[in-house]
């Protein structure tokens, strides 16, 4: 019985084992045959050419595909074979799947969701047209190491929550992706992520805490049209760095501590706002290679690195104290960086604070025969604590910091300063006991509701902040100390009421104005124009902006006092106080003398101007009387565009006026013209045609504007009008871009924009001319015209010439075929050796580029800079014997070297009397002073 029992027990296992092989080889071969329709789906919808050989039956024997030997497929690498059309949807049936690689084709559509794939370990879908990419994505890639979506045109996305169940991912790349909101705060989750590239896309907001103590290795967040900002101090515990690309976008505050940083070779923090001094633990790091430090407001001396490092860091596009690298700054350039470092090196001292002495003046600071007297930094925002520093400033008579964020304590040591008479620290958030200072110093620190109290207050998330800033008393809890406190109080009793009264004069004034302006309008009578000047504001007010009111096409124009016209007639313009009287801008150009025109446009004419003290400027005086709509659009934009970006290739936008039918744009004086006179007219005008070197440092000075232009300020523009006409040159002959009244914003994204067809036959890109239609690509094919003028010397279109070489881009196309007919197209001006023509050969291939066909074959303008950079700035040491440029030689007695030194100090510029060593862009292009009812400087903070 016993026996049988045990029989049948070894039957029936027997049985469960062939029925377990049965299903397993029918799973096996069902797999198989799924995996073989997902792959004849994928055919179907890609459409592969023969050369591929997917005729076979078999997935398995097609080329570029393998499979396990059960026929599960396990790689599909079809990069850079042309494809077109769409992936199927069920690609995740695809178990097995470890490489999936479909980059540089043409592929469209969405992407599929490849959730659930757990072997899957490289996804290359890069260089596309995919237009959208599910949320469950990433879903369940728990061996994914290596991803790459660049360069597609994805409608805007995130990146999803589902990227950390990757946790083996170790290169992540999705460079102008389209990609919005902010960084996500989980890649400490990553044990093995090295790389992470999110270029060209649109995120914003500051860096996340998780890159802290990361292992990434190489980090590209360069050209970021959402900006990022705040701090990098993230970046100093991110010691595995070798890479870091930082560059285009909107970081403030000072470089962190790279001590730590000892593998990084490249460092790139270009075209930001970061203050203070470079740190000595970046200059001095071993393993350095490369630092890009160029358009930042970085302060104190100039850096000197060792030779082997490849340094771009233009002293004039920084605020840096002198020129020369490693040449310590004036002491009280020291002191004062000292004091702005406890309030993180704030913005507006660095964008302010140029040159080796701040009684220049500086802004914010007063001096009396070279000492400094007078800090007045109130209502500037400041956070962070009062600097024992200031201590520092023995001959200080007057310190204000009242009506900012400062925390903490009023040190000890301010009381020691000899020459104090003020202190004043009202509406902040201090604490503490107010150290003993002398009876004579006026003291005022009400709004300080803490003041006095030994311990900080508690934080209160959520409460509202303390009292306006201004106010007498910000809420209690401060008094006003010292002898002059009842003086003070009645004064300001007695000011009110003086304000009061002066006030209401104004204002009567104004009436009668009005009601006189009024009555001799209905009279017929035309009255003389006048514009009130606003003057800039004093360092510690308010800088509100000013609300122009421009009537439409109205004849009459605007009034001061009102219109009666329909709201739809009206055009607002917010642009700060930039508003110059009519009777300025007749003073400094003679009345619009005929001798000081500089030259004409399609919708007036241009001025040269001089102040009494010789400075230029350049007035544009659109035509009185008959401005059409299309001119008044074009003198909106203009000042819409330049109140809106700053950069040292862009002409700087200095003022404007509107006074009845005049409409006036001030710029700064350029005075060596436009490109043209150089390019096309330099016989007739008895100037010397350009030499090759200086063609490319132009070339790259307008590159370098229209990349800014296009993707580093705080909106993208489009110009479409860039050519030689509307660049203007300085007396450094360093180029700007001019002309911003055919300026419109760029669309988002891959996508373009229809507008009303401007510009200039020549250099219009063919899809604009065609359809209308606008992206960053038509000034793109504009900039390669304006290359191959510069290489040719011939006009884009120039109906002299013969009808097959009319049309310059055509004629040098195929010109540019073989090397002979190439040589004879350069500018025969152009002196040729073979380093220069391999730089020229190198720049016409690039305009090739750039004047394509279709626009998404023309390169970004940041590539354009990149070329140019290469080739205009090579770094070189110099052969010169140090000694004798310091003036050192050892055989001089010493008197010898004394009358030396002395010689030569009057040369160096150091102590500012010279302008050689000033900014490049530092000529007469540049205003010196600024005259009363001008602008004050620009203060965006991602324009340089």
């Amino acid at each position: 019985m016993k026996l049988k029992k045990l029989q049948m027990g070894g039957s029936l296992r027997l049985l469960v084992l062939l029925l377990y092989v049965v299903s397993s080889v029918y799973s096996q071969e069902g797999s198989a045959t799924n995996d073989a329709a997902v792959m004849q789906e994928l055919k179907k919808r890609i459409n592969p050419p023969s050369s591929l050989g997917w005729n076979d039956p078999d997935p398995c024997k097609w080329e570029k595909v393998q499979c396990t030997k059960d026929g599960r497929v396990t790689r599909i690498q079809i990069g850079n074979q042309g494809l077109k059309g769409s992936l199927p949807p069920n690609l995740n049936n695809l178990t097995e799947l470890l490489v999936f690689e479909v980059q540089n084709n043409g592929l469209t559509g969405s992407l599929p969701s490849f959730s659930g794939l757990d072997s899957l370990q490289s996804l290359l879908l890069n260089n596309n047209g995919f237009t959208s990419i599910p949320t469950d994505f990433f879903d369940g890639l728990t061996s994914l190491q290596s991803v790459y979506l660049d360069k597609n045109q994805f409608s805007p996305w995130s990146i999803p929550e589902s990227l950390k169940s990757a946790t083996s991912i170790q290169t992540f790349s999705a460079v102008s992706a389209n990609i919005t909101g902010t960084i996500p705060d989980f890649f400490d989750a990553f044990a093995s992520l090295t790389n992470l590239h999110l270029s060209f896309n649109s995120l914003e907001g500051p860096l996340p805490s998780s890159f802290s103590g990361s292992q990434i290795q190489s980090l590209w967040l360069n050209g970021l049209k959402g900006r990022l900002n705040g701090s990098i101090d993230v970046i100093q515990n991110m010691t595995q760095l070798t890479e870091l690309w930082l560059q285009g976008n909107a970081f403030s505050g000072p470089l962190p501590d790279f001590s730590g940083l000892s593998q990084l070779q490249n460092c790139s923090v270009r075209d930001n706002s970061l203050t203070g001094p470079v740190p000595n633990s970046l200059v001095n790091l071993p393993s350095l290679k490369v630092v890009i430090l160029t358009n930042n407001f970085l302060q104190g001396p100039t850096p000197k690195f060792p030779s082997s490092v490849q340094v771009d860091m233009l002293a004039d596009t920084n605020s840096f104290c002198l020129s020369q690298p490693g040449v310590p700054c004036d002491s009280r350039v020291n002191t004062l960086l000292a004091v702005a470092k406890d309030v993180g090196y704030p913005g507006e001292f660095a964008e302010n604070w140029k040159g080796n002495d701040p009684c220049s003046p500086w802004m914010g600071i007063t001096c009396d025969g070279g000492n400094i007297t007078v800090l007045n930094f109130q209502k500037m925002g400041l956070t962070g604590t009062i600097s024992p520093n200031y201590s520092s400033i023995t001959s200080l008579q007057k310190l204000i910091l009242a009506n900012n964020n400062l925390i903490g304590t009023i040190p000890n040591e301010l009381a020691l300063l000899p020459n104090l008479r003020e202190l004043d620290v009202s509406n902040n958030q201090l604490y503490g006991k107010i150290p003993p200072f002398k009876s004579n110093v006026l003291l005022k620190t009400q709004g300080n509701v803490n003041i006095g109290k030994d311990n900080p207050p508690p934080p209160a998330p959520g409460t509202p902040s303390r009292s306006t800033p201004g106010s007498s008393d910000g809420g209690g809890g401060g008094q006003t100390h010292g002898n002059g406190g009842k003086k003070s109080s009645t004064g300001v009793v007695v000011g009110s009421v003086i304000g009061g009264v002066c006030a209401a004069v104004v204002l009567a004034g104004l009436f009668v104005f009005c009601l006189y302006r009024t009555k001799h309008k209905r009279s017929g009578r035309v009255q003389s124009p006048h514009t009130v000047v606003i003057h800039p504001h004093h360092s510690g007010s308010d800088h509100d902006a000013v609300k122009i009111t421009i009537a439409g096409s109205s004849v009459n124009g605007g009034d001061s006092c009102g219109s009666s016209s329909a709201p739809g007639d009206l055009h607002i313009v917010e642009a700060g106080n930039m508003v110059i009287s009519i009777q300025v801008l007749r003073d400094v150009t003679n009345n619009f003398s005929e001798v000081n025109i500089l030259g004409r446009g399609g919708f007036g004419t241009v001025y040269k101007g001089e102040l009494h003290d010789g400075t230029k400027m350049a007035v544009k005086r659109m035509e009185s009387g008959v401005m059409s709509e299309k001119g008044l659009d074009e003198f909106k934009s203009e000042i819409a565009v330049l109140t809106k970006v700053r950069h040292r290739h862009l002409v700087t936008l200095l003022g404007y006026c509107l006074d009845g039918n005049e409409r006036l744009l001030v710029y700064e004086y350029m005075p060596q013209g436009t490109l043209s006179r150089y390019l096309f007219y330099w016989k007739e005008e008895g100037l010397k045609p350009l030499e090759w070197t200086r063609r490319l440092t132009i070339a790259l000075d307008v590159a370098r504007g229209v990349e800014y232009l296009h993707g580093l300020a705080q909106q993208s523009f489009i110009h479409r009008d860039l050519k030689p006409s509307n660049i203007l040159l300085g007396d450094d002959m360093r180029a700007k871009v001019a002309d911003f009244g055919l300026v419109r914003l760029a669309p988002d994204g891959k996508a373009s924009v229809v507008t009303r067809l401007a510009g200039t036959f020549g250099y219009l890109a063919p899809e604009y001319a065609v359809t209308g239609r606008v992206t960053t690509k038509i000034d793109v094919f504009s900039f390669g015209v304006i290359l191959m003028e510069l290489i040719t010397g011939r006009k884009a279109l120039d109906e002299s010439q013969p009808e097959e070489s009319m049309h310059l881009v055509p004629w040098f196309r195929r010109m540019h075929i073989n090397k002979e007919t190439f040589r004879k197209a350069i500018d025969p001006t152009v002196d040729l050796d073979e380093e220069t023509l391999a730089s020229v050969s190198t720049v016409a291939e690039l305009a090739g580029h750039c004047c394509a066909r279709e626009p998404h074959q023309r390169p970004d303008m940041g590539h354009a800079v990149n070329v140019l950079s290469s080739l205009a700035e090579l770094w070189k040491p110099a052969e010169v014997d140090e000694d004798e440029i310091y003036g050192i030689d050892y055989d001089m007695s010493l008197p010898q070297a004394v009358k030396k030194w002395q010689a030569l100090e009057g040369m160096s510029g150091i102590d500012g009397s010279s302008s050689y060593l000033a900014s490049s862009d530092n000529t007469q292009t540049s205003i010196p002073t600024r005259p009363s009812g001008f602008a004050d400087s620009f203060t965006s903070a991602d324009g340089r």
